[in-house]
């Protein structure tokens, strides 16, 4: 029972997986396809997960992603704060400017955990909560350059606030989540430098999301 159970779950969360990606809502029939599922068992995993708010079907019978995952990513935020707040604590001590984890929402990046460097006397004021056209700014330019397959960092200046210059690489290797880690400043950069510790910072809380 408990092996039949985790199959079920293993089934929904790669029903809702696919649904979050590029596929985009799908009749039961294409789900059926694409998950190598017979018919009868995902019409059973798109009525539990509409039930409980997960999915949600249209007029045209096409399945959609419900709003009880936008509850699930909201409880994730503080999550992510957590997590990320050590490491972004390091790389604005080391860069001396400030640092902050984004987040893709839609077409926009959102800022969820920000710290400022302690010793510098001027720095870039960016709040939690921002948001910010994930084409605008080296934040939502690395997140976009992820979906593609490449990584690195990406630098700006003046993108978002003129004179501010910002530098950004994308978190990778976590299925479900687009982020970067970056930094912007007022300052001079030194933009190698930067962009290898804020590359190396987007790896150090990738390996602590994993575990």
């Amino acid at each position: 029972m408990a092996a039949e159970s985790s199959q079920t779950l293993e089934r929904g969360l790669r029903l809702l997986r696919l649904l979050a990606g590029d596929h985009g809502p799908s009749t039961p029939t294409e789900l059926a396809a694409e998950l190598s599922l017979s018919r009868p068992a995902v019409y059973r995993l798109v009525t539990t997960l509409q039930n409980e708010g997960f999915v949600r079907r249209d007029r045209d019978g096409r399945v959609h992603l419900g709003f009880g995952v936008l509850a699930l990513a909201q409880a994730v935020q503080p999550l992510l704060r957590a997590a990320a707040v050590p490491t972004l604590r390091r790389l604005a001590e080391r860069v001396g400017a400030t640092a902050h984890l984004t987040v893709a929402e839609g077409d926009d990046g959102l800022a969820v955990a920000v710290v400022e460097p302690s010793w510098t006397d001027l720095h870039v004021a960016y709040r939690e909560g921002s948001r910010h056209p994930l084409d605008r700014g080296a934040a939502g330019l690395a997140i976009l350059a992820a979906r593609e397959g490449r990584t690195g960092y990406r630098a700006t200046e003046g993108h978002l606030q003129e004179g501010a210059r910002g530098v950004a690489a994308p978190v990778v290797g976590l299925p479900g989540l687009e982020a970067s880690v970056g930094v912007v400043t007022f300052g001079a950069l030194d933009t190698e430098d930067v962009g290898r510790r804020v590359v190396e910072a987007a790896g150090e809380l990738a390996e602590a999301l994993r575990h």
